[in-house]
């Protein structure tokens, strides 16, 4: 395939979108991309050209996948709302993924997440498992990516670990901490995205990094990068939850949702496959420990930027 064959990456402008759209351009190939936040500052000045998600209009979805190989999947929202529920999420992939064979598309790279399952109690990954299926039923050359968790500079997670590390002089771990999570350094997610975009095979692969962590452990290690070892207390999931609302009230955001605790704590973020990412988490955190955690992520700030966009 030719390296300016033009190629789609939905929220070029966002987090994971970005760092594929960025290795794209490295590669010499053209790519467009399919955003809700054609108001955001471009980060790539003039280099992408940039469409809105018409869901409502799929015409416009085809026309503007007209002339790509392959279409980079990142699309999809962290907990529902009154805009965009997880059943929302579901058909508009659909559409898209209609759009992209009607356009003559070759294939789909799309990120999911580690464990997704049509009868997890869980709309999240209920919902992630049936995009995974309609792909896969759509005829479409394939490659499903898994991940768990990712890092990097525009993460959410870790940072607000972070956060919260350098402003409390404890850390409360949800229940026993024992449960496991297997993250992958955004890049690498990437690297991977693009290397399978160069093939045509269909492909199932756990996106995960090199280390695994029970989450008392990724605490631990984020305090030490940061110089902010705190003392870890249980606290019960209730608790927890009230405390994370009482942070979102406080921040103006949603800090952790009821699932993405209950789903934390049963296990879903990890998985025992071989790494697909070579970047250590402890090694990136202590690189970046000057500023991880300085200001709060927040995620409805980052939705309010992108107008939409997810």
């Amino acid at each position: 395939m030719s390296n300016q064959a033009v190629q789609v990456v939905t929220g070029a402008f966002g987090y994971s979108g970005k760092y594929i759209a960025r290795r794209l351009l490295e590669k010499g190939v053209t790519v467009r991309t399919l955003t809700n936040s054609l108001g955001r500052k471009n980060p790539f000045g003039g280099r992408i050209e940039a469409f809105p998600f018409t869901f409502d209009e799929p015409g416009k979805l085809t026309a503007a996948l007209e002339g790509a190989a392959v279409l980079y999947n990142t699309y999809w929202v962290r907990f529902g709302t009154r805009g965009v529920t997880f059943e929302d999420a579901v058909r508009n992939t659909a559409t898209l993924f209609r759009a992209a064979k009607d356009a003559g598309v070759e294939r789909i790279v799309h990120i999911s997440i580690t464990n997704p399952s049509e009868q997890s109690p869980f709309a999240y990954v209920r919902g992630k498992a049936r995009v995974e299926k309609i792909l896969k039923a759509s005829g479409l050359s394939y490659a499903i990516l898994r991940p768990a968790i990712l890092f990097g500079k525009e993460d959410i997670l870790v940072n607000n670990i972070a956060w919260v590390l350098r402003r409390l002089p404890f850390f409360g771990v949800f229940g026993s901490g024992a449960y496991r999570l297997r993250p992958i350094y955004v890049d690498d997610l990437a690297r991977l995205a693009v290397e399978q975009g160069e093939r045509r095979e269909n492909a199932v692969i756990d996106a995960v990094g090199p280390e695994s962590f029970t989450y008392k452990e990724l605490v631990r290690a984020v305090g030490e990068a940061i110089g902010k070892r705190r003392p870890m207390v249980p606290v019960p999931p209730a608790m927890a939850r009230v405390v994370g609302w009482m942070i979102g009230v406080l921040m103006h955001d949603v800090f952790v949702t009821r699932d993405e605790l209950r789903g934390l704590m049963a296990g879903l973020l990890y998985v025992d496959s071989p790494a697909t990412g070579t970047t250590r988490l402890t090694d990136w955190a202590k690189a970046h420990g000057d500023t991880l955690g300085r200001r709060y992520a927040s995620e409805l700030a980052r939705r309010r930027n992108q107008r939409g966009s997810v």
